[in-house]
């Protein structure tokens, strides 16, 4: 395939729309929305987790690799929507969660029922230390020990929740088992896979303990388990097992990756296709992990940590990025990346758009941030479903502070942000279904819109993704805005990204709320986020404007 080309959406499967009236978005309800995908240009839709799971964790914590959860549907319904998406010329990945899995898998009951059973190797046991776990790593969800206690002085390891026990990697028994899984639905006719936490598939084996980094005596589990040295023989050997001579699309998560090391994961002597960079999605937190820990970022930081990025990928042979604003794991780009609460409406949902849609890489777009949907406001910890949610808030009252005080952080970074129901239309439930209560309740924000409002209005931000696609695939302007090598532009006032691609174009965006003037010569406006832009008269950027320019050849 022409991977350079593609256009990426993100369906969360659970709230995408429900055909059923089960209160639980299905495959049969994402067949039914391919029409919407194909008028939007989409060309690959990537599909969150639908294999089989007790849903400790959304999904992500798989107990059947092979079976399709009866909460979306049935084998035959993937199938159906595997060739529907096929017919519409469109392609279809996967995510593939393989540094886990949850603890009611069959390997994990198994492995607890008989400790001298080869599935106990699958899985990583450790002794305790008088009457402790093996070590002070914590939970990479925030709050709490890395290992669970099973009885007998003896724990396994879960990097994640306490459902999703980390599997053992070291024993090629177990790799070997998710080598075939994965060749089984590469056979089957998907086209690829995102593949989660992969970054974390190696753990440093002597099991030591940190320093604490926290009152409560642990330290970061990311320390000791997160890209560390070793892990290119697991990815290497993934490649050759199940990647190498396929004709599909490989997208890693690859948090904690540094860029010196971007060889292993991508390019010419790389795993993966593309994958995706967190250095700039959390520049709001000091921590991923750590949500109240925030940062009074500056657009400077953010284009250059974007400047950064973009060349440290360009750099490596055959590198190609995949960028986003926002997935399953993120809060709403609109409420995270415009500061002045007036803006954060389609201007500057548009302005974000434009900002890294034109980037040297692919373009993700997660479902509703199209219609530049916004974060929504919680009132009480008990409204949210998200294990890292409630485990952050617990962390915060551990660490004094208030229940407001936590709630106000959980609601600017909750994941749930990205998961409430999406909105079809003006109709009961607005259009997820036809009246059951979803399975989380909707976004309470006001300002956000409809897909069918959002179609209607030529000037929406829906319409805004269409234009981008439209323009992004113009055989005169593919050459340099696909293809074309990404270059900072230097000397930008403060509050301003910009970009260079090819040798005639140019992205600037204004992130405040200020008038901002930047001289530059013989450009015309080829789209702008304004339906009034004045930057080709006198070189203006208006507040939140963000405008893509071609250079004037005067021949």
């Amino acid at each position: 395939m022409n991977l350079k080309k593609e256009i990426f959406y993100q369906i969360y499967p659970s709230s995408f729309k429900d055909s059923n009236d089960d209160g639980i978005g299905d495959l049969n309800g994402i067949s039914e929305k391919i029409p919407y995908l194909k008028k939007l240009g989409v060309t690959t839709i990537w599909l969150s987790p639908i294999y089989k799971s007790p849903m400790k964790d959304n999904g992500y914590d798989i107990s059947d690799y092979y079976q399709v959860d009866p909460r979306f549907g049935t084998m035959e319904d993937l199938d159906r929507l595997i060739s529907k998406i096929h017919k519409n010329g469109m392609k279809l990945i996967m995510d593939l969660v393989i540094n886990h899995t949850s603890d009611q898998h069959i390997w994990f009951k198994k492995a607890l029922d008989d400790p001298t059973s080869k599935y106990h190797n699958y899985y990583i046991f450790k002794k305790g230390s008088n009457g402790n776990p093996p070590n002070n790593w914590r939970s990479n969800f925030g709050y709490g020990s890395a290992w669970k206690y099973i009885g007998n002085n003896e724990y396994y390891l879960h990097v994640f929740s306490e459902h999703q026990p980390d599997l053992n990697w070291e024993n090629p028994d177990l790799r070997s088992d998710i080598y075939s899984m994965i060749n089984w639905w590469l056979d089957k006719g998907i086209d690829g896979f995102r593949i989660d936490a992969i970054t974390f598939l190696k753990k440093d084996q002597d099991f030591s303990s940190l320093e604490p980094d926290g009152k409560d005596g642990l330290a970061k589990v990311k320390k000791k388990s997160e890209n560390r040295p070793g892990i290119e023989k697991f990815l290497n050997e993934l490649n050759q097992k199940c990647f190498k001579d396929r004709d599909i699309v490989t997208v890693g998560e690859a948090s904690g990756i540094k860029y010196q090391d971007l060889g292993k994961y991508i390019g010419q002597d790389g795993v993966f296709s593309m994958v995706f960079d967190f250095h700039y999605a959390d520049i709001d937190v000091e921590s991923g992990s750590e949500w109240y820990k925030r940062t009074n970022w500056k657009p400077q930081e953010l284009r250059e940590l974007i400047d950064k990025s973009q060349l440290s990928i360009q750099a490596v042979k055959n590198g190609w990025p995949a960028n986003f604003l926002e997935n399953h794991d993120q809060p709403r780009s609109v409420t995270k990346y415009i500061k002045d609460p007036k803006y954060r409406n389609s201007t500057g949902a548009k302005a974000l758009a434009l900002m890294y849609f034109f980037l040297r890489g692919c373009p993700f777009i997660y479902q509703g941030e199209e219609l530049g949907t916004q974060n929504f406001e919680r009132s009480n910890i008990n409204e949210f479903n998200d294990v890292s949610s409630i485990s952050n808030y617990k962390r915060m009252l551990d660490l004094g502070y208030s229940p407001d005080q936590a709630l106000y952080y959980v609601n600017l970074r909750s994941r749930d942000n990205g998961r409430t129901p999406f909105k079809w239309d003006s109709t009961v439930n607005s259009g997820f279904n036809t009246g059951a209560k979803p399975w989380l309740e909707f976004n309470n924000n006001l300002n956000n819109q409809s897909a069918a409002q959002e179609i209607e209005d030529q000037n929406s931000v829906f319409n805004f993704y269409r234009k981008m696609i439209e323009i992004r695939n113009k055989p005169e302007y593919e050459k340099e805005l696909i293809y074309g090598e990404y270059a900072p532009i230097k000397d930008l006032p403060s509050n301003v990204i910009g970009y260079q691609r090819g040798n005639n174009f140019k992205v600037l965006v204004n992130l405040s709320t200020a008038d901002v003037t930047i001289p530059v010569k013989n450009c015309s406006v080829i789209l702008s986020n304004y339906k009034a832009s004045n930057f080709a008269n006198n070189n203006e950027l208006q507040p939140y404007e963000a405008v893509l320019l071609e250079e004037i050849n005067n021949g």
